[in-house]
């Protein structure tokens, strides 16, 4: 004896195949935005970075004229995308700014707040340390290896950088909490 699936079934099995590919291809679609991927520098315009990845957390200005729009996807994505769009709207960079090659370029007692801004775009969180007479900014970062790292950096009173800690995150590794 063999089982044939009724009409019925052929349609409900069919319908919950077509539900599912279109769940799919817009988690794919959502995905796309994440990192700006399909914007083409020279070509892309600024409607076409909004259209994509939404409104930025952040437009700084440029000297030259254009703007930085910051996309952070802090804290668990651990990137934040800076898309430089010129003066006449035309995008010339997509970049992801926390990697280890900008936080070195960070000078202890020459960078200014508003130079790390501009390098690492706006921070995850903000703290203040009343006894050291600091304002921390806080970052979550992978290392060239992949590792998440938190990455804080004071300033002191003058707005200068005066310290940059890179501390391991060991919440997912083992014996950390989330194994445990």
């Amino acid at each position: 004896m063999t089982l044939e699936p009724t009409a019925a079934g052929r349609g409900a099995g069919d319908l919950r195949l077509l539900a599912g590919s279109l769940a799919i291809v817009l988690l794919l679609a959502g995905c796309a935005s994440y990192d700006g991927r399909g914007l083409m520098t020279g070509q892309s315009r600024a409607a076409d970075v909004e259209a994509l990845m939404g409104q930025p957390a952040e437009k700084t200005a440029l000297e030259a004229g254009g703007n930085v729009w910051f996309y952070p996807r802090q804290p668990q994505g651990r990137h934040m995308f800076a898309v430089t769009v010129d003066a006449g709207g035309v995008v010339r960079a997509v970049e992801q700014r926390l990697t280890m090659e900008n936080i070195h370029r960070l000078r202890f007692g020459e960078t200014t707040a508003k130079e790390t801004r501009a390098l690492l775009g706006p921070p995850w969180r903000m703290s203040r340390l009343e006894r050291q007479q600091r304002e921390v900014w806080e970052y979550a970062v992978y290392d060239a290896r992949g590792f998440e790292f938190y990455l804080y950096v004071q300033f002191s009173g003058d707005g200068v950088v005066r310290e940059v800690l890179l501390l391991r995150d060991t919440y997912f590794e083992p014996g950390g909490p989330a194994r445990d």
